[in-house]
């Protein structure tokens, strides 16, 4: 597991270099959301027989951990395109899993830190949140999930600036359809067929339970479960093509 350890570590340390910038700007998002949307919008709204704010939480971690997961693959692009450290990690003696994996963590480490920013706004706004070890868990698989997803889109891209095409095709349309700001009941029919189904939508539905004292649906944790394990192959698959 050296390998592993390496390109762990290797993202850490580049985190670490400008942490400080990245919790800042990691902060305003999810203060704006809160603000705009759960304190001067939805103030006086009750959803599912909560506050709109304690509605907003689960889905704003979900999602705000999901891009950041994502967000891997920026890093993976700047190796390829620019450093051209990506090459060096293919001829060095680890095995392609070890950096997958490597890589993987990574992306968990920042969504992580998303996820305990905004508990700590959601402290400071006194919101009441159930948190359980299954809640970190369902966390950590969707970031599992998204972090090989940004793998993936790092490594079939042609150019860096073909990354906010894919951005703009599958992660900002999760972001808003898939519950964080509202019940995806309110969606039109031909779209909530589609959109139960994805893997942000399974998080923020089992997230929000646990979050209000709710049962997890045990199904939907191991349909999770499988994509992870599903989606690793396929980049492990592509990973070992380049």
């Amino acid at each position: 597991m050296k390998g592993f350890i390496g390109v762990y570590l290797r993202e850490l340390f580049l985190l670490k270099n400008r942490l400080f910038k990245f919790i800042i700007s990691l902060s305003i998002n999810p203060l704006l959301y809160i603000i705009a949307f759960g304190i001067c919008l939805g103030k006086h709204i009750n959803i599912q027989g909560v506050s709109y704010l304690e509605f907003l939480i689960p889905g704003l971690i979900a999602g705000t951990a999901m891009i950041q997961a994502f967000s891997i693959n920026i890093e993976i692009n700047i190796s390829k395109f620019y450093l051209k450290s990506f090459e060096e990690f293919q001829c060095a003696p680890i095995s392609k899993v070890e950096y997958l994996l490597g890589e993987i963590f990574a992306g968990i480490t920042k969504a992580f830190i998303s996820t305990f920013i905004i508990l700590f706004f959601a402290f400071l706004a006194n919101i009441k949140i159930c948190l359980s070890f299954l809640f970190f868990f369902l966390i950590f698989v969707n970031a599992f999930f998204f972090a090989c997803l940004g793998i993936i889109s790092a490594l079939i891209i042609k150019s860096h600036a073909d990354q906010s095409l894919i951005n703009n095709l599958i992660i900002t349309p999760m972001m808003f359809l898939s519950g964080t700001f509202f019940p995806i009941e309110n969606l039109p029919n031909f779209l909530k067929t589609i959109i139960k189904f994805l893997p942000l939508t399974l998080t923020i539905t089992n997230l929000r339970n646990l979050a209000l004292g709710k049962e997890l649906i045990i199904k939907d944790l191991f349909i999770l479960i499988a994509l992870c394990v599903g989606i690793f192959f396929i980049a492990l698959k592509i990973l070992k093509q380049k």
